[in-house]
């Protein structure tokens, strides 16, 4: 038996079938050119100019985890919502981490009360760690160090959501849907019964069903990722006492065309750790069960303790699909992507619940108003997933912190070059450091970062020219130009607010979706505690 095997043999609830499972998948993207196109999205002629006669919904949401978000707080806005989800409502046995200020939209949206957001924390600590190998090591505090419960955080929202009149269908699996010209028809399946099908009309389809989302594979067409973001760990019991946490920290070379990198947080029942690496889907690209070897046998050096003093008490694997092309707009009429599906989050992330919460402020207004306007095509929603040069900067971080299969890096390159540049940030402080650390980038903060890298280290940062490409960097530049533009636009956009509330409604809804493109589009929609 593999090192891997005998541990996850020891944790309950089989893990090592599911991390074969996930394998098995991962391999299929390694292995196809082009992934297979889902077909549960029906748009004829026919149908597409015929009415539903009834529309029982205002909006039915695909995915329960992240959904239940969106769910609750149009409910509170006096929306018909119904909420689908494959399984059970709730959450995993793992933490999820976040910073503070983060978590307090769920008050502002009145979705929890601050008592009810005290109940969902598990843990926090201070402060958290960034570090490399024969580099600079970085100490922040307040940034992810909360761990949310989410199984009481889920909890809490479906109750308040079933509450207040929103319906919840689990074990429920979502099969197609079919456009009419006033709605969608939605087919849908329970898992007691295998054998029969219903059917839901409503007037805006959301799908929130993740990364592997048929919805998502569909509009994208088999196009594969142009990045992945594998990730191993778990949780345990029997570390030396440690009540702080490891942001992005890497001890290691360049190792079998990866560099890796590892996050530590203490959670209520033990310890969790991260591996993670970015790559691509190329065949030669190692297997989950590979890395989780790997991280079985660097743990030790990472934490300072025998594998044998451990207690795992879960483990924890994955790999996240990142595509250029994101937020993905919906090419169809009445259907919106939402949190991890729609792409919406930086390539440097793997974990959803935190851009979905960024992002809701504006989601939540935004899908009202269009529900209001019946602005539900595919022209309208498109306002909704708008461009956001904010995010699309972070490639070129996301591939600078890769290896190519075959080419030949110093070993020590990315850490060399991510200790230069964190460096700099620490000199530039917090401003600086934080936002970025929650993967919000600015253009002033980016702005300085780079002048003070280039100008200190500029032999690093010539090295990231032939590591990414020439091409690669000739569209970063558009992008950070873009920041650039964004940025100014944000603050040109609040002297057009008076002007806009004189338009029709369709075309207020445009301007402020406009202004919310620019807003986040910059990353000035980040406040500071």
């Amino acid at each position: 038996m593999t090192l891997t095997e005998t541990i996850l043999a020891t944790i309950p609830g089989d893990p090592l079938v599911g991390l074969q499972r996930a394998d098995a998948l991962w391999q299929r993207y390694r292995q196809d050119g082009q992934l297979p196109v889902p077909s549960v999205i029906h748009a004829d002629a026919q149908s597409t100019t015929t009415p539903l006669a009834e529309i029982d919904w205002d909006v039915v949401i695909c995915g329960g985890t992240l959904g239940i978000l969106l769910g609750w707080a149009l409910v509170r806005r006096g929306q018909r919502v119904l909420l689908m989800e494959r399984g059970s409502l709730r959450g995993r046995d793992q933490e999820w981490n976040i910073s503070r200020q983060e978590l307090q939209v769920l008050v502002e949206l009145e979705l929890l009360s601050e008592d009810e957001l005290e109940g969902a924390i598990a843990t926090s600590y201070n402060p958290g760690r960034i570090a490399f190998h024969q580099g600079i090591e970085v100490w922040v505090r307040d940034v992810l160090n909360i761990g949310v419960d989410p199984v009481i955080l889920l909890d809490t929202l479906k109750t308040k959501f079933l509450d207040a009149g929103g319906h919840l269908l689990e074990h429920t699996a979502f099969q197609s849907a079919t456009l009419h010209s006033n709605g969608v028809q939605v087919t849908a399946q329970t898992a007691a019964d295998n054998s029969s099908s219903f059917t839901l009309n409503t007037r805006l389809l959301v799908d929130a069903m993740g990364h592997f989302s048929p919805i998502a594979q569909q509009a994208r067409q088999g196009q594969p990722p142009d990045a992945i973001c594998l990730v191993v760990g778990t949780c345990a019991q029997g570390y030396p006492q440690n009540s702080t946490g490891d942001l992005f920290l890497s001890f290691t070379p360049i190792q079998n065309h990866c560099q890796y990198f590892w996050e530590a947080f203490p959670a209520r029942d033990g310890r969790t750790t991260y591996l993670f690496t970015y790559i691509d889907t190329h065949p030669d690209r190692p297997s989950l069960a590979d890395l989780f070897e790997d991280y079985l046998r660097l743990l030790p050096d990472y934490q300072q303790v025998a594998l044998a003093d451990l207690s795992f008490q879960r483990a924890l694997f994955g790999f996240f699909p990142c595509y250029r092309d994101s937020p993905l707009r919906s090419p169809w009429d009445r259907i919106l992507h939402v949190g991890d599906s729609s792409g919406n989050q930086s390539p440097l992330s793997f974990g959803g619940f935190g851009a979905m919460l960024r992002h809701l402020p504006r989601l939540v207004p935004g899908v009202e108003q269009a529900l209001s306007l019946d602005a539900l095509s595919q022209k309208d929603l498109a306002w909704l997933q708008p461009y956001q040069p904010s995010l699309s900067v972070t490639w070129l971080f996301q591939q600078s912190m890769s290896v190519r299969v075959g080419q030949t890096l110093p070993d020590n390159q990315i850490n060399a070059l991510l200790s230069a540049v964190f460096q700099e940030m620490e000199a530039l402080g917090d401003p600086v450091m934080k936002p970025f650390l929650q993967d919000v980038v600015q253009f002033p903060a980016l702005a300085q970062t780079l002048g003070r890298t280039s100008l200190f280290h500029p032999a690093l940062v010539l090295q990231i020219l032939p590591q990414v490409g020439l091409p690669v960097l000739v569209v970063w530049l558009w992008h950070y130009a873009n920041l650039g533009a964004y940025a100014g636009l944000q603050r040109l956009g609040r002297s057009l607010l008076p002007w806009i509330k004189t338009l029709p409604p369709l075309a207020q809804y445009r301007w402020h979706r406009r202004l919310d493109a620019w807003i986040y589009g910059s990353g000035n929609d980040y406040h500071a505690d």
